[in-house]
């Protein structure tokens, strides 16, 4: 007999979880419907789904990978709404992703779909078939498809994803636009300051040897520094590759990728910014999972694989210890200290209510809100900060540079 896991709703709408042994699922079925409880979701306890820890090679070589095989959002997007207005229409999965193959016209999503198609062919569920395209379809996305499975409304929950990954694009988005125009004035500032280290300063050097004049401190320094990396530049261009490279594969392991997503937190204003956004996607997406009927403890492991910051991972663990521990949700949300109090407060409401999934989305609005108002604040005020910064690092080296002279102009007047 195998073990399934249940979530029910008892006569009073009170949400229960737990699990039973069964020959089948229409057997635990039967057993929980004699009992007089509504079924929400029932599903076989050992799931694949989730995966094993990886190491950090296999960590390496699968970030790579989704980076080869990704595919833009929005076609993804408009993929789960398609396919969930052909299934709702009465047409079979297979032929649906058939249908949608065919006018398919990014050719890595097409050749992802032919995949697909052939594996749904094979006998395969739908949510195994996108198991194993990884860059294209995350953790969540296949969880919720097996979910839709299961309970048998899987058009319903297609449309949830749509909605969700819409509001995933566009979160997504406003934080790029608040970060595209600062990254784009730190990348001018570098290649400014590079091309004065390696072509301006040079010809400065030159002339102050033929004079065989004594610099000054500073000037000695900048011209000591674009020494080294003009004579070195090929040397300093793969060690600062080498170093970037070295800081990603730190960022995937579990010490430096919890050190660099603390820092990140740190950062006055940005660290708002992106611990409001972590939230937004907490709360929309633990909202959608428990609303789909996936476990709270299978919910919490897959809304882990999705945050994106190793604090909050952390977090997570210690809540997902104290539920299975007995604990409410709430609770261990509040003792993890990782979780605003809004949202604490939001996650009592809905556990006291029955209505979780409505309150988390409340939540997931309230943080959106929240990210809008930090770019409309960072926009207004990034752009003169900005302008400062540039200006006063280039007028730093352009006086260094020119130091001597003023230090010659000066003993001129002096002489005379």
């Amino acid at each position: 007999m195998a073990t399934f896991n249940y979530i029910v709703k008892d006569s009073a709408g009170q949400r229960i979880e737990g699990a039973l042994k069964a020959a089948s699922v229409e057997s635990a079925l039967d057993n929980l419907k004699r009992k007089g409880l509504t079924v929400i979701s029932v599903k076989e306890a050992r799931s694949d789904i989730l995966g094993a820890k990886q190491s950090i090679v296999d960590q390496v070589a699968a970030s790579l990978y989704r980076m080869r095989t990704r595919v833009p959002l929005k076609i993804v997007v408009f993929f789960t709404r398609q396919i969930s207005t052909m299934f709702s229409a009465g047409l079979t999965i297979e032929k649906s992703v058939s249908n949608l193959l065919h006018e398919e016209k990014n050719p890595r999503f097409r050749k992802v779909l032919a995949r697909v198609a052939n594996d749904i062919k094979k006998g395969l569920a739908l949510s195994e078939a996108l198991a194993k395209h990884p860059g294209v379809f995350n953790n969540l996305f296949v969880a919720l498809v097996h979910a839709g499975e299961i309970s048998g409304s899987l058009h319903i929950v297609l449309e949830q994803l749509a909605d969700y990954l819409e509001t995933v694009a566009e979160t997504r988005r406003k934080v790029i636009s608040a970060m595209s125009y600062p990254a784009f004035v730190l990348v001018f500032m570098i290649g400014i300051i590079a091309l004065l280290l390696l072509f301006v300063i040079p010809q400065f050097t030159e002339i102050y040897d033929k004079f065989g004049a004594n610099l000054p401190g500073p000037t000695r320094v900048l011209v000591g520094v674009s020494q080294l990396i003009s004579q070195n530049f090929i040397t300093v261009f793969f060690l600062s590759v080498l170093g970037l490279s070295v800081l990603w594969v730190l960022s995937l392991t579990e010490r430096g990728g919890y050190i660099f997503d603390t820092l990140k937190l740190q950062i006055p204003i940005m660290g708002m910014l992106v611990k409001n956004s972590i939230m937004n996607r907490f709360a929309k997406t633990f909202g959608i999972l428990i609303g789909a009927g996936v476990p709270v403890l299978e919910s919490i492991d897959l809304v882990q694989k999705v945050v994106g910051n190793k604090v909050v991972e952390r977090g997570l663990n210690l809540v997902k210890s104290l539920v299975k521990d007995g604990f409410s949700i709430s609770v261990a949300m509040k003792k993890s200290l990782v979780f605003p109090p809004t949202l604490i407060q939001l996650v009592s409401t809905g556990e006291e209510t029955g209505e979780m999934d409505k309150l988390l989305n409340k939540a997931a609005y309230f943080y959106e809100k929240q990210v809008d108002s930090i770019v409309d604040r960072l926009t207004s005020l990034i752009e003169p900060l900005l302008i400062v910064s540039i200006g006063s690092v280039i007028a730093v080296i352009i006086i260094t540079v020119y130091l001597p002279v003023f230090q010659l102009g000066m003993a001129l007047r002096q002489g005379l």
